[in-house]
């Protein structure tokens, strides 16, 4: 009877549609409530204090202050629509059991296999969990934009935090200024909005001067947010060219093609000059008679540092995983 039952097909009765989660609405929300607030707060300002002191000859106020708040609505909306440097996915030749190794001066990275979007992450690229996306040169993620910041929009995350932090102190200035030329006033609905507006503008201002300050000085030293200083040995940052060129790189130099087409090609066949590398393979394995093709990245990356990137693919043959482990872990120790 068990074995009829296992041999008569699966009758599936009809299913109700299954309900698709909706896991971005709150953190799209949450965003969307952070623009409208800076559009709120900044009203608030510009029409009670701002316009008092505009109206009693204080014009240079609202000169500063309205080009800052301009440019800090430009950051803050360019910043959750951007693309921080997307890796949909890679290419259909590729799969889990190939080991890639790529060479950024003179350290070798074992590219490491997201099995979310099927290809081999180039180095300093992670798989982000709120978004489900690979990013390129990941930062960290950003819930107050709902966003990631990667390569290709790390330089409009800075902007946006020095706008504020910019825009914030001339803010909390104006009201202290205010408050100081209307003491000898009675109490007003002005005095309650420019208290109101100052003392938000403070709380905001002291963590973004941190953050701006842990920013600039991670910039300057080539690291990121999501990896630690303990992350490259004896002190030694392969991806650090020096305090200029970092800035340079991060903030001014071109950041190169967009990935946004249906499949990404990160690989390519580059010619001879390539890093051998030992075979994985045992003597009785037939895909070890030849070697693999030498594979590298498909462009510049990283920001302007070069890479090299060799493969080896096909473990089939009988060695355990533990055993396998070891060798990739000898294969990609430090030099």
């Amino acid at each position: 009877m068990p074995l009829l039952k296992d041999a008569m097909p699966l009758m599936k009765g009809p299913q109700p549609p299954p309900q698709v989660p909706l896991p971005w609405i709150l953190p799209s929300l949450f965003a969307a409530f952070n623009v409208v607030l800076l559009v709120v707060f900044s009203a608030l300002f510009f029409a009670f204090p701002c316009r008092w002191l505009a109206q009693n000859g204080e014009w240079a106020f609202p000169i500063v202050t309205g080009p800052l708040f301009v440019l800090t609505f430009f950051s803050l909306v360019s910043l959750n629509f951007s693309d921080p440097g997307i890796l949909h996915q890679g290419s259909a030749e590729q799969g889990p059991m190939m080991v890639h190794v790529v060479w950024v001066n003179h350290r070798a990275f074992r590219l490491q296999w997201c099995q979310k979007c099927c290809f081999h992450r180039p180095p300093r690229t992670y798989h982000c969990p709120w978004c489900n996306i690979c990013v390129e040169d990941f930062d960290h993620h950003c819930k107050w934009v709902n966003n990631c910041i990667g390569h290709r929009n790390f330089r409009f995350f800075m902007l946006l935090v020095l706008s504020l932090c910019l825009y914030l102190s001339a803010v909390l200035v104006t009201c202290l200024i205010f408050l100081v030329r209307t003491t000898h006033l009675p109490f007003s609905t002005d005095k309650v909005i420019a208290v109101a507006v100052a003392v938000p503008a403070a709380g905001f201002l002291v963590p973004l001067l941190l953050l701006l300050l842990i920013q600039a000085l991670s910039v300057s030293a080539a690291e990121r947010s999501c990896e630690g200083k303990c992350r490259y040995l004896h002190g030694y940052n392969p991806f650090d060219q020096g305090c200029a060129s970092n800035w340079y790189l991060t903030i001014c130099a071109p950041l190169g093609p967009k990935y946004m087409a249906e499949a990404v090609r990160l690989q390519r066949v580059v010619g001879s000059d390539w890093v051998p590398m030992p075979s994985l393979h045992s003597p009785t394995c037939p895909f070890a008679l030849e070697p693999p093709a030498p594979l590298g990245l498909h462009r510049k990356g990283l920001r302007g540092h070069f890479v090299q990137l060799s493969s080896i693919s096909g473990f089939t043959d009988g060695a355990s995983r533990a055993q396998r482990r070891k060798q990739l872990l000898k294969m990609t120790q430090w030099q």
